[in-house]
């Protein structure tokens, strides 16, 4: 479950039956049913037929789209930039470590998110982006560009995103009803991994006609308008008091503020410990480090084959595959979890190593797309398991735990194939880093734990091994 199975999708978690109950597009409907306590758990469905008769969620999905283009964007430009200002691969994989430092520093942020009130903090991230942006523009207009400005604005921009995987996972209960989840994270995985297509497809060709220092500019523009729809968001007098509760609570208490983190910290590991995900965070940690890899050297494959407009092609067919499978990940709902693992990523692998080696950079394109489709559909399948076994109350610390575990390995997996690939080249690094997603197929084959794992529509906590009790699951 490559990348997309502990972030992209995994941007919403949980099932919380009360919180449902306040959806400010629903309850001016009918507000009668709200005082129904016999209707806790279906009422939220029946109240609202579509995802898209909900207002918080039409919000949440338009800020989703918008500042996923601006990540989009400056990630392309200045994985470029750096490439083409020093031609070293190995300075290109440390700019891409850094703009995966999220995924390693995700357990710091966690338990501050559980602690915080949710929209000013989303908010604020899209306003920081949007600021810091600019500096590298402005560094353009004076002449001073180089890879050494880019590499000390990158970790403000990654430290401004580091709240984003947690603060979503923790915000789309509180606005879409139980029942609708897995669809809801299929919709943001569609509009995330669609945008990631369409930007990075055309990154290369913007690049060329525009600069580099253009994207930068309108990035700054896509983060003022995400600011503005997520500003837009209502969570409903009840989640906004116990925001101000739980902060208020926090304040007052004598616990430092250290200990109440290493608290919470502690509290996310013991409810993983024991369990069957310790071993699929093992697996996509493999994953993660070949994709870290790939991601580094990807700049410099493509060029070989073409320049940047097949750089922008092999981003654009990593995106439609995730898509693909995004999209269909619904319809797999009842397919054995463990056997999707095996055949899916299996196959994955093949087509990675058949992209790498195709002798038309046309070929290499679409084999490298599909070798993407399987990471698509764990990712939202994932993200779906996630809110069914763990407990809502826990899910900003979990999440995080579980990101920070498996993700650590794609900015040193980054760092790593810079280096190797000076050495032994880039296209034999590329080759090598399938085995990132050939693991996990053979690691479920030779683990019948694994491999005998429900399927998501089937899971409960103990089939997962999780033996804490959530809360608010409605149940």
């Amino acid at each position: 479950m490559p990348t997309a199975s502990e972030s992209p999708p995994s941007r919403r978690d949980s099932h919380d039956a009360e919180s449902q109950t306040d959806h400010p597009s629903t309850t001016d409907a009918d507000p009668s049913t709200d005082s129904a306590p016999s209707a806790a758990h279906e009422s939220p469905a029946d109240r609202q037929p579509s995802l898209w008769r909900n207002r918080d969620f039409r919000r949440f999905f338009a800020g989703q789209f918008v500042t996923n283009a601006g990540d989009s964007l400056y990630t392309v430009a200045v994985l470029w930039l750096v490439f083409e200002l020093s031609g070293s691969t190995v300075l290109t994989g440390i700019a891409n470590s850094m703009l995966l430092l999220p995924w390693l520093l995700q357990i710091l942020a966690g338990p501050i998110v559980d602690r915080l009130p949710l929209k000013p903090v989303l908010v604020g991230s899209q306003v920081v982006q949007g600021v810091v942006v600019l500096a590298l523009p402005l560094a353009a207009a004076t002449g001073n560009l180089t890879v050494e400005v880019i590499l000390a604005v990158v970790p403000l921009l990654v430290l401004s995103t580091l709240v984003m995987a947690p603060m979503q996972t923790t915000l789309l209960p509180r606005i879409v009803p139980e029942n609708r989840l897995s669809n809801a994270n299929s919709a943001l995985a569609t509009v995330t991994l669609g945008l990631d297509m369409v930007f990075d497809a055309l990154g290369g060709a913007f690049i060329a006609v525009f600069g580099a220092t253009t994207l930068f500019l309108f990035d700054s523009v896509t983060f003022a308008l995400a600011a503005l729809l997520f500003g837009g968001i209502g969570l409903g007098g009840g989640e906004d008091a116990a925001d101000e509760t739980q902060a208020e609570t926090a304040a007052d208490t004598d616990e430092s503020i250290l200990r109440a983190y290493l608290d919470d910290l502690r509290e996310g590991v013991d409810t993983l410990r024991g369990t069957v995900f310790v071993e699929l965070v093992l697996m996509t940690a493999v994953a993660n480090f070949a994709i870290g890899v790939t991601l580094a050297i990807l700049p410099s494959f493509g060029d070989g084959l073409g320049g940047p407009a097949v750089y922008g092609l092999l981003l654009g067919a990593l995106g439609i595959g995730r898509l693909v499978g995004s999209l269909v990940a619904p319809r797999l709902e009842r397919v054995r979890y463990g056997r999707l693992l095996l055949v899916g990523h299996s196959l994955g692998a093949v087509c990675w190593v058949a992209a790498v080696y195709a002798p038309t950079p046309a070929l290499t394109v679409v084999l490298f797309g599909l070798a993407w489709v399987p990471a698509g559909a764990s990712g939202v399948l994932t993200a779906t398991l996630n809110q069914t076994v763990f407990p809502s109350e826990l899910l900003g610390r979990v999440s995080s735990v579980k990101g920070t575990a498996s993700g650590a390995t794609l900015p040193l997996g980054s760092l790593v194939g810079g280096v190797v690939a000076a050495v032994l080249g880039t296209q034999t690094t590329m080759g090598l880093a399938a085995v990132g997603f050939g693991f996990t197929g053979l690691y479920t084959l030779l683990r019948p734990r694994v491999r005998r794992l429900p399927s998501v529509a089937d899971a409960d906590p103990a089939a997962f091994d999780v033996t804490a009790a959530g809360d608010g699951d409605g149940e």
